[in-house]
């Protein structure tokens, strides 16, 4: 499925520059009459329902004439949310100074998992300001990054 999951993530990454926004993520599910493409769209400010049901239209349209997916399939296209997910130095960059969690797959420091405030971005890792010190990931070794709502 690799081939069709690269050739969708294309059609997503033309629509969403087509309308300015982010493809945050594009995700393909299940098989036959189950399959579901899951779309996560973004831009500064947010979207709107209508930006979600103009992606869905435009996406679904040339899904449609590319007929990558034989079966039916349902095509869900939504924003990331206030807890959104952080998947790559770009997004990390984007979002310096906020409070972000993240689980690691090995521990750094003796911890599994830290929450701190995001101050680089770097080509390999990110640095986070916890409790005034700074600690420093390897983006390899985020097993789950997301923002943490501040209220």
């Amino acid at each position: 499925m690799g081939r069709i999951e690269d050739k969708i993530g294309e059609l997503a990454r033309e629509v969403a520059d087509g309308m300015g926004v982010e493809l945050v993520d594009a995700e393909l599910r299940g098989a036959g009459r189950r399959t579901l493409l899951r779309v996560t769209i973004d831009r500064e400010g947010g979207v709107t329902v209508g930006d979600c049901e103009r992606f869905s239209k435009d996406l679904g349209a040339m899904l449609d004439v590319e007929d990558l997916l034989k079966e039916s399939y349902t095509l869900e296209v939504s924003s990331p949310g206030l807890d959104r997910p952080l998947k790559g130095p770009g997004d990390f960059r984007r979002h310096r100074g906020k409070l972000v969690n993240i689980s690691l797959r090995e521990k750094v420091e003796g911890r599994g998992a830290w929450t701190g405030r995001v101050e680089d971005a770097l080509e390999d890792r990110v640095r986070l300001s916890v409790d005034g010190k700074s600690i420093e990931i390897a983006y390899g070794n985020i097993l789950k990054a997301v923002l943490e709502i501040e209220i």
